[in-house]
């Protein structure tokens, strides 16, 4: 065993503290506890009061700073500058420099360690220096015994490895770690390398606590939506694996002990290959199907990176001999992902926070709660769950069973036979059947469900029907699928009457609301209701408190205040968050709805405006004809009063006005006006008649008007 070194609290930074693999190990180190590692000085100090004291206080860079940093993160820092860098790196205790997901850090890192190592002689405290780098630097490695491809490449022989044309940055910098260490190591001997000490621990493929490079496969197989889970290739390449946690005890220990080995390799034992990861975690989370797809078809996957994609085709059988005896690691999930799947899934889900969520709709007939279900579901991404459908498709399944039986599986069609008839005979019967209950319970369990859980709708109606569904010999199993809500839906009994009334004849029949059944049927939920001991007293001893809601109407503001009760009662999703990729498609669904709708609103006010135009033209018409015939009617009314003046002025007034223009003319008086004016008062034929030698009526004078 490696030289233990007295206990003291360490102040370690980690890059990339937000990301996948860097968070965890920071998780695990903040908790580990502060041991007395000074076998002269263990018997003297309190152990039990050591481990209350925190071992690792942790800082480290990160993409985006938080308003409020994680627990367990005492410092952070977005994007620092090289000197602020190294002024922190100068601060801490043991570097931590994860490129085992980011080959952007490669360049960091190698600057880092350079750095460090020139300022060594300002240090005032040992400094630990550890590389978490990726098998990837081995992907490439000529097989030691091409005639036994199990012997397996180990921490030993880390000289040979031969890197994946990808990760050549990588293994540059590994040696160049190495190497550093080296040189401090001769440079001061007598130290041993007590002042800079550097490390490269070699990381197998990363999964657990919510997953890193296997997420594509956890979440294909939890969201249930394809049919079977993809395998690129042939699935037979070995993939070398460790669980995040594993790393990060390895980390530890690497701190705690400081071996002599300057590289060590971190994997665990399992060995398994591509093909037996992803069907275990098809077979315990999603549809237990898998499919071959050739491996070019990976690179059209969009969730996936270009470094995950080079790392799963990784084909290496490797042992980690330098942990294995140097260290006593308490492993978590030592022999591997596949024997411990369970448990990866458990904290999958946890740390996700993709809990199922069981709800199951109660309320007398034609009250809406298959339309509510629907809306539910909807909006949670559940299952609904209604018994005549699920008897129905499990029946269909018995039947394609049945109709194409495996010759090698002779006594399964027996069985499904067997229990198709049972169903067949008990499909029309208002009891349940044992059968019919555990077609229905195998449902409640399937996969889907445990994953994003269910709504069931209108089942069950009575507490014998409650005990038989949900009472399980097993307990554990029955309250993982016992529904955790129980929503009641009530309307009176006239405003159900109305709603039967007004449904088309075709739904009444395939529903089964008749008038009499209608009746009965609403007659029998009332009497179960009231019972001492319903399904409603059923969930009450479950701890389960039944959510009473009301139908009051189906218009749009009611159903409306319905669903925010109903979204405030269940809280939040608990699924994904919508990707990218879905994100995008909704954006383009909305953006297409809005202009649909704008289209619409545009040929309805095109619509209106041409109607109002017509009107236009309509009343402009009229207006015209109108003014047309007014015109008219105006200039014989002018004409007429123009003739009749005309005649006034010829006969009473021409004859004496020209006469005395003709003077003024003549005379040319200084006043004309009043010449005028005189000579017309003094020649009125009123007063004078005309006398026979006076001249004729017009004296010459062109008549106005001519």
């Amino acid at each position: 065993m490696p030289h233990k070194h007295k206990a003291t609290l360490k102040r370690v930074f980690i890059n990339n503290i937000d990301s996948y693999s860097s968070r965890n190990i920071a998780k695990f180190l903040c908790k580990v506890s502060l041991k007395v590692m000074d076998e002269e000085e263990e018997q003297e100090e309190e152990v039990e009061e050591a481990h209350h004291n925190q071992a690792f206080q942790m800082v480290g860079t990160v993409s985006n700073l938080s308003d409020e940093p994680p627990p367990y993160i005492l410092e952070e820092y977005c994007h620092p500058g090289k000197e602020e860098l190294l002024s922190i790196l100068m601060e801490c205790h043991v570097i931590l420099y994860n490129i085992s997901q980011d080959a952007d850090q490669v360049e960091e890192a190698s600057w880092a360690v350079k750095a460090l190592h020139d300022q060594k002689e300002d240090f005032t405290s040992q400094k630990i220096f550890v590389l978490i780098s990726t098998v990837m630097t081995w992907a490439s490695s000529i097989p030691l015994d091409p005639e036994d491809p199990e012997l397996p490449f180990t921490d030993e022989i880390f000289y040979c490895r031969k890197a994946h044309p990808s990760f050549k940055k990588h293994i540059d910098l590994e040696k160049i770690v190495v190497k550093v260490g080296k040189s401090v190591s001769s440079h001061f001997n007598c130290q041993n390398r007590e002042i800079f000490s550097t490390y490269v621990v070699a990381s197998g493929l990363q999964y657990g606590m919510g997953e890193g490079i296997f997420h594509f496969f956890f979440k294909e197989s939890w969201l249930g939506e394809a049919t079977a889970i993809s395998i690129y290739g042939d699935g037979k390449n070995i993939i070398p694996t460790i669980h995040v946690s594993d790393l990060a005890s390895v980390v530890q220990n690497v701190i705690e002990h400081q071996p002599r080995p300057y590289y060590l390799l971190a994997v665990d034992m399992s060995n398994n290959t591509m093909e037996e990861l992803v069907k275990v975690i098809a077979n315990v989370l999603g549809p237990a199907n898998t499919v071959n797809k050739p491996f070019e078809d990976i690179y059209l996957n969009q969730e996936l990176t270009v470094m995950e994609i080079d790392s799963l085709q990784v084909n290496l059988r490797m042992e980690a001999t330098n942990v294995e005896n140097l260290f006593s690691v308490h492993w978590h999930c030592e022999a591997g992902l596949v024997e411990n799947v369970d448990l990866v899934v458990e904290e999958y889900r946890l740390s996700r926070g993709l809990l199922p969520l069981r709800i199951c709709l109660l309320g007398p007939p034609a009250v809406g709660k298959t339309t509510l279900s629907s809306k539910i579901c909807k909006h949670y991404k559940l299952h609904h769950i209604t018994v005549r459908d699920t008897i129905y498709k499990a029946m269909a399944e018995l039947e394609v069973i049945v109709k194409n039986p495996d010759p090698d599986a002779e006594e399964v069609a027996a069985e499904a036979q067997e229990l198709l008839n049972t169903l067949n005979e008990s499909i029309d019967s208002d009891d349940f059947s044992e059968e019919q209950l555990k077609v229905l319970r195998d449902k409640m369990m399937s996969n889907q469900c445990k994953n994003q859980g269910y709504v069931l709708d209108a089942f069950p109606t009575t507490y014998k029907q409650a005990e038989d569904l949900f009472e399980d010999e097993q307990e554990d199993l029955s309250e993982k699928f016992t529904p955790e809500f129980l929503l009641v839906l009530d309307a009176t009994d006239s405003f159900l009457t109305d709603r039967v009334i007004n449904l088309s004849e075709e739904t009444v029949q395939d529903l089964g609301y008749e008038p009499e059944k209608f009746l009965s049927r609403l007659a029998i939920y009332r009497d179960n209701i009231q019972e001492e001991k319903s399904v409603i007293s059923y969930f009450e001893e479950l701890d389960v408190i039944p959510v009473l809601l009301e139908a009051t109407n189906g218009e749009e503001p009611a159903t409306s205040l319905l669903m925010h009760k109903i979204f405030t009662t269940l809280g939040p999703p608990r699924t994904y968050s919508p990707s990218p990729q879905e994100v995008k498609e909704e954006e383009t669904r909305i953006a297409e709805e809005k202009m649909k709708k704008e289209a619409e609103e545009r040929a309805v006010e095109e619509q209106k405006e041409e109607e109002e135009a017509r009107n236009r033209t309509a009343r402009w018409e009229e207006w015209t004809q109108s003014s047309e015939e007014a015109r008219m009617l105006e200039e014989l009314y002018m004409d007429n009063l123009t003739d009749q003046m005309r005649s006034y002025l010829m006969k009473n007034v021409v004859p004496t006005l020209g006469k005395g223009l003709i003077e003024c003319c003549r005379t040319q008086p200084a006043e004309p006006l009043d010449f005028l004016a005189e000579f017309l008062f003094r020649n009125n034929p009123h007063d004078h008649p005309p006398r026979s030698e006076d001249p004729p009526e017009n004296c010459g004078f062109p008549a106005p008007f001519d």
